[in-house]
């Protein structure tokens, strides 16, 4: 095993404390930072094609150039700016930001079926992502005094550049968000991580694992980031190979994960047993349109906004009026996210909705996606009443899980309306009944609306669990071509329709 002899956290200390130390400073001046990011991004971009439609030379100079932006730009979604991401892609430059962009992240498709391109300019690279992943050592590196996460490597799970357009540009790159972010991380952070660039881009997952397997066995590493969905696949292969129940067996310096993409509660006590206990974990909003927020306390799982990181944020609460800039937001609303970035997003539906924790410092925690949700009988649950019920049932059962979906089964002759849960499991639980008495015992304590409909069986009946066949949700993502190990591809938590329910059960019979 290849230890480092020096640790190099006392030294990179200061450089990280300092930081953490000056996001403190948003406090009571959330309005100022947020308008100056704006304005940035007006002056910045007032001569690309989006600039000129919309006058931000204009904007940026009125008297109140928030009131100007909202009042002259609309909200949109990506079906609007297809048509000019694809000019970007095809070497146009100064369309929706200034230059030519050459990377692009690939990610889930919209309704429409097809995948949705995100550009990554050079700006929202420094400004924004990488800025993102130094704030999240920061913080942690700043509530961690004994920390010698800087004397070993971190090892980072990402995806490749394979994508569905085939292009076969050197000058243009689209694929997973953290291929590019390997592709083009700094020199001194690729002395600090695994595994080897060649080995991380490969896209060939039947090669890639036994390679990142074998080569993570013999460093030592001290932190691990990525999806947990995915990375416990690459840890329990990688115990398998050991002969060991425990990674910290074979990285006795393990001391942080972080994560992000899912909800880490189904996987937290999971990850607990697999790392002996002696693991820190801290959650991060890092997503392919830009780096949102990172957990700064280690108590607290909700995440600090980062403000100064070339985004501009808006909230639209969930009862439909107009967007709210961040310094207007209310403590215990739920709303959708609009972000304006130095990517060329403006004023863009991110999809996801988040709960505000505390307005200031702004601090949120993701509530789930705009269109993942079931309120088919007026119940609306939420993708977190979701995670949090089976969390809790899976606590009470000892059972893990791989993947699941839920939706709606409307009531007919033989049964009352009820909702099935399709899981994959990684160990079933000790008592199938008492899973689904925690799983219904939670939703309803969480969710009131739910609670009211499954009030005595009258309008719902209690949740039904349908085991899934091993390896279902990972050929249902192959067959959508949305299989990518480690990349942003996600298995949508609920649905208010059965066309997801229907398509895996019809795959289940078949497997």
């Amino acid at each position: 095993m290849n230890r480092s002899i020096i640790d190099f956290t006392p030294l990179l200390r200061p450089l990280f404390e300092k930081r953490a130390k000056a996001t403190r400073l948003w406090q009571g001046r959330q309005e100022e930072v947020q308008k100056e990011v704006l304005v940035y991004l007006l002056r910045k971009a007032r001569n690309t094609l989006v600039g000129t439609r919309n006058d931000f030379s204009k904007i940026a100079e009125s008297s109140s150039p928030y009131e100007a932006y909202r009042n002259t730009v609309v909200t949109t979604e990506f079906e609007q700016i297809r048509p000019d991401v694809m000019r970007m892609i095809n070497g146009e430059k100064d369309i929706l930001w200034p230059g030519k962009c050459r990377n692009f992240a690939q990610s889930s498709g919209t309704s429409g079926g097809k995948s949705k391109y995100i550009p990554i300019t050079d700006a929202s690279l420094r400004k924004n992502h990488y800025q993102g992943s130094f704030d999240t050592v920061a913080h942690y590196i700043f509530s961690n005094p004994e920390s010698r996460m800087f004397s070993g490597k971190g090892f980072i799970l990402g995806g490749s550049f394979a994508n569905e357009l085939n292009i076969d540009n050197k000058n243009v790159r689209v694929g997973d968000l953290s291929a590019t972010l390997i592709n083009k991380i700094p020199a001194l952070g690729g002395m600090f991580r695994i595994p080897d660039k060649h080995t991380a881009l490969l896209s060939d997952w039947e090669i890639k694992l036994p390679e990142l397997t074998r080569k993570a066995s013999k460093s030592y590493v001290t932190n691990i980031s990525g999806v947990p969905s995915w990375f416990l696949t690459v840890l329990k292969k990688i115990c398998s190979d050991n002969n060991t129940d425990l990674i910290t067996d074979i990285w006795p310096g393990l001391e942080v994960f972080f994560h992000g993409g899912i909800s880490f509660d189904p996987y937290r006590e999971e990850y607990k047993r697999l790392t002996g206990g002696k693991c820190n974990f801290r959650e991060t909003y890092n997503a392919s349109e830009g780096f949102f927020a990172v957990q700064n306390e280690p108590d607290d799982t909700s995440m600090l906004l980062i403000l100064d990181a070339g985004v501009f944020y808006e909230f639209i609460p969930l009862s439909g009026n107009e967007p709210v800039a961040a310094w207007e937001v209310k403590k215990g609303e739920t709303y959708e996210m609009i972000i304006t970035s130095c990517n060329g997003l403006w004023r863009y539906h991110l999809g996801d909705t988040v709960r505000i924790e505390s307005v200031d410092p702004l601090k949120i925690r993701i509530a789930g996606r705009t269109k993942s949700f079931i309120n088919a009988f007026g119940e609306e649950l939420m993708e977190d009443n979701a995670e949090h019920g089976i969390a809790a049932a899976c606590k009470a059962t000892g059972a893990i899980i791989r993947n699941y979906t839920a939706a709606p089964l409307f009531a007919d002759k033989l049964h009352k309306a009820h909702h099935q849960w399709l899981i994959e499991w990684e160990k079933v639980p000790e008592n199938p009944s008492l899973f689904v008495e925690q799983l219904d015992k939670a939703l309803a304590e969480v969710n009131s609306d739910y609670e009211a409909k499954r009030a005595h069986s009258i309008f719902l009946e209690m949740p039904e669990i349908i085991d899934a066949p091993r390896g279902l949700f990972d050929h249902w993502l192959a067959k959508a071509g949305n299989h990518k190990l480690g990349g942003q591809r996600k298995i949508p938590r609920l649905s208010n329709n059965r066309h997801l329910m229907e398509t895996l059960l019809k795959m289940a019979r078949e497997l």
